[in-house]
């Protein structure tokens, strides 16, 4: 039998029971965060739906720049939650001062490095050596950010 699932069936039969989408681990401050990043991430998408079935990137390189940066902007958008999340989830579901700073952070290196691909890819110059550059290059970049002062 489920323990998690006794103590909150205890809590509701008591009357102490909060909402049924609170959380005892994770405030309501950070999944409103988490909700809305994942709100933006969901127009972002709605953006690139858009830019992808009404524009031609062969014949406007304004288009093809567009697309790149809404396509990265919505990847970096996705992951910010999911990295938050990884942080929580190690940290023993405990989130600490700065963590959604890391992450918006890394959702930016990840919107970076993905419209840098794009634009390559679009140019025919993408090549997996450059990849590796860039992506070696952004790890630089974030350990170095990263590490505690």
């Amino acid at each position: 039998m489920n323990i998690g699932l006794i103590t909150r069936s205890a809590r509701v039969a008591s009357g102490t029971a909060r909402s049924p989408l609170d959380s005892l681990n994770m405030e309501s401050r950070d999944r409103l965060i988490n909700f809305a990043t994942l709100l933006a991430a969901a127009a972002a998408w709605v953006a690139v739906l858009v830019i992808v079935t009404t524009q031609d990137p062969r014949a406007s390189g304004q288009a093809a720049f567009t697309g790149a940066v809404i396509i990265g902007l919505a990847m970096g958008l996705t992951a910010v939650p999911l990295l938050w999340l990884a942080v929580f989830g190690r940290h023993a579901r405990i989130a600490y001062r700065g963590d959604w700073i890391r992450a918006f952070r890394r959702g930016g290196w990840v919107a970076f490095a993905i419209a840098l691909f794009v634009l390559l890819r679009l140019e025919n110059a993408f090549s997996l050596p450059i990849a590796l550059f860039v992506l070696v290059i952004v790890g630089v970049a974030e350990a170095t950010l990263s590490v505690d002062r």
